[in-house]
This record gives C-alpha cells, sequence and structure tokens, in this order.
C-alpha cells in the first residue's frame, strides 16, 4: 500500500477516529458508576451542609444516615407518597415538567443535638440555565437556618456567586412567612435597604451587584416551591405522623 496516497491518509484517520472514539465511549461507561455515586454524595453534602454539617465526600453517608431522619415524598396535597423513594426516584428537573398534581416534593426532616430541621430542594432558572439548591426550615417551620445554592451556567463573578458562602449566609434567620402567615419567601433584592442583612423580618436579601436576573429567578424559585409545601408546613405538628 502506497501510504503516500490521499487512500491511505485517509484511511488512517479514519481509523484513528475509531479507536479514539471507542476508548472515549469505554472510558465513559467505564467511570458511569462512579460518577453517578459521586453525584449522589455530593448531593448528601449539599443536605448536610444547610443544617450546618460539613463533610468530604467519603464521609457523606455515614452522616447522612445519621441526621437525616425521614425522606419523604410528597403529594401535592401534602400527604406522604410511601412508594417513592425521595432521594433516589424524585428528580425536580422531570418533575417540574409535570403537572403540580403529579409532582412529588421531597422532604428531608433531621435531627440534630435534638433539634428538628426541614430540608426541602429548590430548582429553577436563572439568567443563562437552572439553577438549583436546598434551603433548611428550623423546628417552626419559618425560619430558615441555612441555604445551598448552585447553577449550570450562570456567568462568572456576577450570577454564579449564588454559589459563594457570603450570600447563602444572608439567608439565615429569614422567615418565609410573614406576619399574618402568609407565604411570602425571600426576595433577592436590589433595592434592600438592609445590605448587611441585620433586619431578619423583613423577607429580603441584598442581591449581588449585575447579577439581576439570576437574583430573581432565585426569589421566583425559592416562593414557587414552598408553596407546594404549604400542606405539610401548616400542618399541626402532632398530624405530621399520620399525614400519610
Amino acid at each position: 500500500m502506497n501510504r503516500d496516497s490521499n487512500g491511505y491518509t485517509f484511511g488512517f484517520a479514519a481509523a484513528m477516529v475509531l479507536v479514539v472514539a471507542s476508548v472515549l465511549a469505554f472510558t465513559s461507561s467505564s467511570l458511569k458508576d462512579l460518577q453517578s455515586e459521586n453525584v449522589r454524595k455530593e448531593k448528601m453534602q449539599n443536605i448536610l451542609s444547610t443544617i450546618g454539617i460539613e463533610t468530604d465526600r467519603e464521609g457523606a453517608e455515614v452522616l447522612f444516615n445519621q441526621y437525616i431522619t425521614e425522606q419523604l415524598a410528597l403529594k401535592n396535597d401534602g400527604s406522604i407518597d410511601a412508594t417513592v423513594d425521595a432521594f433516589s426516584d424524585v428528580k425536580l428537573s422531570f418533575e417540574l415538567k409535570k403537572d403540580a398534581q403529579d409532582q412529588r416534593f421531597p422532604l428531608y426532616v433531621a435531627s440534630v443535638e435534638a433539634n428538628q430541621y426541614y430540608i426541602i430542594p429548590l430548582r429553577g432558572s436563572g439568567l443563562w440555565d437552572a439553577i438549583w439548591g436546598y434551603i433548611a426550615l428550623d423546628n417552626d417551620r419559618n425560619t430558615i437556618i441555612g441555604a445551598v445554592f448552585d447553577h449550570k451556567g450562570e456567568t462568572a463573578g456576577l450570577g454564579a456567586e449564588i454559589t459563594q458562602q457570603w450570600f447563602m449566609n444572608r439567608f439565615v434567620g429569614e422567615k418565609i412567612f410573614d406576619t399574618s402567615g402568609k407565604l411570602v419567601g425571600i426576595s433577592v433584592s436590589k433595592t434592600n435597604n438592609d445590605p448587611n442583612d441585620t433586619d431578619k423580618d423583613d423577607h429580603e436579601v441584598d442581591a449581588i451587584s449585575g447579577a439581576t436576573i439570576t437574583g430573581d429567578g432565585v426569589s421566583d424559585m425559592i416562593k414557587e416551591r414552598l408553596q407546594h409545601y404549604l400542606p405539610y408546613l401548616k400542618a399541626k405538628p402532632a398530624d405530621l405522623a399520620y399525614n400519610n
């Protein structure tokens, strides 16, 4: 075979493409289980961090099983769907495409030093793509004790700042209900008159400069997701054990 011919060159290039593609496909397939396991443990880390439990990925599962006492999949009426695994079966990216009455709403109940907390997953839209996170409510089911946010494609230095601890800390102590018991959520507001977030009764945190749309997305995401939990959050504590 003439190695200087165009046919040989094209044939060799095609063979190399097939070899490289096969190696990449094999590598991706081989790593799929490991990647899924890392995602699962990172999810545990995020849930735990909302209640002040910090851990590395390897230690996440032990602590998750220690502190998370219940994993509930709620229906739209606040009752519990015992046939659904809240952690493994419910993917918010899919649930959001369904009608509200067909969705399942994950809720994680944690117990830390005799204190009970309620952790709610969030998902919405930022400027460029999906944003998501978790907020943890105190035993009063009103006061935020921790928040975690993440994003798929927000702008570095602007919308991507929602992942920074200083921003997430702004939500701690804020209330999701007003004094009349109405769900108002938390607004990320550029007109907030409390930039140091010392007023925990205003239902607002200071916006990120230059990231108005992403901030609005966080505000909308919190209120939209929380409204589906109202039947559960408003239930009397004595009723929760029988809410199934």
